[in-house]
């Protein structure tokens, strides 16, 4: 080295480090192994004191043991050890916790509940100096909390309705956390699965098909419902249209009867002999133009003259002379020549009138 050669000396080192190491006093007269110590302890002075802390970090400040403060994230000065040291703790880190856990239900039943719980660490203080250990604190508060929820509820609603108990055990536990003072907050709590053991599994496969059955017969009933109920409605509605005309028709026909009949009383009351012959002449009239009429003439032959039923009026026809009806020769038939009633023959029926 330049300052050990004959001549050179230790305050004679040329550029910027030897011009620092000039400037620091001689200890020992030229000893140079008391001037490296202190170099060297000025160096571990200056980065034992200096502490950079990442963004997803918090540093606990202890001094001589005791917390003292909370380092935020970026570069920071801190007294030398032994006086003040550093703990980082990652406040931003989600840890998973996952586990199963056999729990009996309320209506006696045992299920195996699979449990995933997401936290993190918001108080680095608390989750340091809180509890003793603050991840073993959760583990067993989440067990804790699932066996007691799933132990009050049923096991249809530990199988089928998970995200409500989710949601309650998520609020109990960390409220659970807090009374701990562990510093931890849950980010997420899910009961992904839930299993009976494999002793029972056959039979608990039974009853699910047969709820999975349950549950399509109801589905289909209530398609049938959905179809048949609107068509019963309709025709519900259709019938008491019906009925409501019917009902209107009625009312004024009784009503116009009513009318018509007090008008016939008081024109009877002012011509009795004529008004009860024009009567007798109508009701035979509209008797006779509603059915068929066979007239008599001599006591061995009838003279048959068809008529049509729709018409008051009969239509002329040329007459057909039959045979006795009381001979054993069969009748001479003819046949209607009404196109409304085809293929009638001539014999007469209940509704036909005789006239001598």
């Amino acid at each position: 080295m330049a300052w050990n050669k004959p001549g050179g000396g230790g305050r004679n080192v040329g550029g910027g480090f030897g011009q620092f190491l000039n400037k620091l006093p001689d200890f020992g007269g030229g000893g140079g192994p008391l001037r490296w110590a202190a170099i060297l302890l000025g160096l571990w002075l200056v980065f034992n004191c200096f502490v950079l802390v990442a963004e997803q970090q918090r540093g606990v400040v202890l001094r001589f043991g005791q917390f003292d403060r909370i380092m935020q994230p970026g570069p920071n000065f801190k007294m030398p050890w032994p006086i003040e040291r550093v703990i980082k703790v990652n406040a931003t880190q989600i840890k998973n916790y996952e586990d199963r856990v056999p729990v009996l239900t309320s209506d006696e039943n045992i299920v195996e509940v699979a449990i995933n719980v997401q936290y993190k660490a918001v108080d680095a203080k608390l989750y340091l100096f809180g509890t003793r250990d603050g991840d073993e604190v959760l583990r067993q508060a989440a067990l804790s909390t699932v066996r007691e929820l799933v132990g009050r509820s049923k096991l249809d609603t530990v199988l089928g309705a998970r995200e409500q108990l989710s949601v309650a055990a998520r609020d109990r536990l960390q409220k659970s956390l807090e009374a701990y003072r562990t510093g931890l907050t849950v980010t997420e709590l899910n009961l992904p699965d839930a299993r009976p053991p494999q002793q029972v599994k056959p039979a608990f496969d039974d009853v699910n098909s047969a709820q999975q059955d349950q549950q399509r017969l109801i589905s289909e009933a209530r398609a049938y419902a959905a179809k048949i109920v609107p068509e019963a409605r309709g025709q519900a509605a259709r019938v008491r249209t019906v009925a409501e005309g019917y009902k209107t028709a009625e009312i004024a026909r009784a009503t116009g009867d009513a009318e018509r009949f007090s008008l016939l009383v008081a024109q009877y009351k002012g011509a009795p002999e004529v008004t009860r012959k024009r009567l007798w002449l109508e009701t035979v009239q509209d008797v006779l133009a509603k059915n068929r009429k066979v007239v008599g003439g001599d006591g061995r032959q009838l003279i048959y003259v068809p008529m049509d039923a729709s018409s008051a009026t009969p239509a002329p026809q040329a007459p057909v002379v039959l045979p006795d009806m009381t001979g054993s020769a069969p009748q001479a038939t003819t046949q209607d020549n009404n196109p409304a009633r085809p293929g009638r023959s001539g014999r007469s029926t209940g509704r036909d009138e005789v006239v001598r």
